[in-house]
């Protein structure tokens, strides 16, 4: 029998999972912890709550999670409740798949000033995740940045710009909806380091600005490269770029209509965030792309207004003690998915934050594949029967799966007209959902 601990219920844990199933059947018990009583990661806490047909994929997870070897393990904190350590001496192989949930530093005079939030933190309050649930963004001022060329900054963009109506459907939490209903935010600038063709941002994501109701897209096309040169991009950056072209050909007439803007400001380097505790502006350097694509500064500056400032600049992994940690690239160290003698990490603890959510599944398989190799047919290891009675002594408040389903059940009953759920963004009202 093959024991294998997986710390992080998100899509790296989950494909990982169904890789160790997929490839050991009834010969493998596979435990996914998590610090949360509820699980999914990213999924819940991560993806826009306008995004309902990519959180489906949790469907997925809720199958692999069936199996009677594959166990959710919830409301345990790695570090803390039990150590990597301990776990290696109860399962055969420990994989990380914690993700990247910190903000990456951007690195920059006056971040730390008042109203000036990273997008894990921010897309965090709206997602109701409880680590920032309590967030409290005052969007009473007219101008608000979001620094990035990236998905993340069109979701903050979106999101800062919907109506009400527009969120029927989304799980966004009650809290954020009321706030957002309240805005008195006018203009949203998106800053980008670079120019068009070097975006990070999909079709699909960027075409949906073209189609809210209260907010219209604005792009210089001063910015826009030769049109001959969209030709040597790959077929879905060329997408998002002719959507970048369609934007700044919009009428002003029709800008006339819509009482809030969204202005992309590309090749803009923020070099500071002004204000006296408050932020109240950024002031930006125009750059100019060198022969490798690089963004060299001009010398030229100016001064965004901003009374809010969300940087979506990139995520890191926290951190574990013990583990070998590469604090440059924001990752556990690793050759291939592996960290030391059964220890492996997937997903963004492995690579950083790069790629989408199916790029975790031939990951989860490959380390899989790694594991097999390393340990062959298992050990004599206790695995989770060592683990339940470690927490048992300890006297964990370890959430199952059937309780998740309870927690799950509860937020479905509590949920606004039209919206799936009304997220718990406590883990105490969480843990009381599941008793009752």
């Amino acid at each position: 029998m093959r024991h294998i601990a997986i710390i992080g219920s998100g899509p790296a844990g989950y494909y990982t999972a169904e890789a160790a199933q997929k490839l050991w059947g009834d010969e493998v018990r596979v435990d996914i912890f998590d610090m949360l009583p509820v699980p999914y990661g990213l999924i819940r806490t991560g993806v826009a709550p306008d995004h309902q047909s990519i959180k489906g994929v949790s469907n997925r997870y809720e199958s692999t999670n069936a199996l009677d070897n594959v166990r959710f393990v919830g409301n345990v904190m790695i570090g803390e409740d039990i150590s990597v350590a301990e776990l290696q001496g109860l399962y055969d192989a420990v994989v990380l798949a914690t993700g990247a949930p910190n903000d990456r530093p951007a690195g920059i005079a006056g971040e730390g000033l008042e109203n000036v939030f990273g997008s894990a933190a921010f897309v965090g309050w709206y997602n109701g995740h409880p680590q920032f649930a309590k967030l409290n963004p005052d969007l009473s001022g007219r101008h608000a940045v979001v620094i990035g060329n990236g998905n993340v900054a069109l979701d903050v963009a979106r999101i800062l710009t919907k109506t009400s109506g527009e969120f029927t459907g989304s799980d966004i939490v009650g809290h954020a909806l009321h706030a957002l209903a309240k805005s008195g935010i006018e203009h949203v600038t998106i800053l980008g380091r670079r120019g068009p063709h070097q975006i990070a941002m999909t079709p699909k994501e960027l075409g949906e600005l073209g189609h809210l109701e209260r907010a219209a897209p604005r792009v210089d096309p001063a910015d826009l490269p030769d049109e001959a040169d969209d030709a040597f991009l790959e077929p879905g950056q060329r997408k998002s770029v002719t959507h970048l072209r369609s934007f700044a050909g919009i009428p002003e007439a029709f800008r006339a209509e819509k009482p809030v803007e969204i202005e992309f400001d590309f090749f803009a380097s923020p070099k500071a965030i002004l204000g006296e505790g408050r932020v109240s502006g950024v002031e930006v350097e125009r750059t100019r792309l060198d022969a490798n694509g690089r963004a060299d500064g001009t010398g030229e500056s100016y001064v965004v207004p901003a009374s809010l400032v969300v940087t979506c600049i990139g995520y890191k992994s926290s951190p574990i003690p013990g583990v070998p940690f590469e604090e440059s690239a924001g990752r556990f160290a690793n050759v291939d998915g592996r960290i030391l003698p059964g220890l492996y990490c997937v997903g963004w603890a492995r690579r950083g934050p790069s790629g989408t959510i199916g790029t975790n599944r031939p990951d989860g398989f490959s380390v899989v594949e790694r594991i097999a190799e390393d340990i062959g047919l298992g050990s004599a290891k206790q695995g989770r029967a060592g683990f339940d009675t470690l927490a048992a002594e300890r006297k964990l408040d370890v959430v199952t799966f059937r309780d998740w389903k309870k927690i799950e059940e509860a937020e479905v009953g509590r949920a606004r007209d039209g919206a799936p759920r009304e997220k718990f963004v406590d883990v105490d009202e969480m843990i009381r959902a599941r008793k009752d």
